[in-house]
């Protein structure tokens, strides 16, 4: 499974991060930096450390699970 996160600077100087399931491929780094910066301008979330003020940064996670079958 892949996720993608996006990271975001907050008020207080931490990292914020919104994560997104399954993006598509292969990513557009710019429609992901638009997405950042409506996300900035439209003030849409904040976090314990206040509201997102700076994009921070972008990366792709990828996750593998494998069930053990236990008899």
């Amino acid at each position: 499974m892949k996720t993608l996160q996006l990271q975001f600077e907050n008020a207080q100087g931490g990292t914020a991060t919104v994560s997104l399931d399954n993006p598509f491929e292969p990513v557009n780094p710019a429609a992901i930096q638009a997405a950042q910066t409506t996300i900035l301008s439209q003030n849409i979330f904040n976090s314990t450390g206040g509201d997102y003020v700076k994009v921070k940064g972008a990366k792709i996670i990828e996750r593998n699970v494998t069930d053990i079958v236990l008899s």
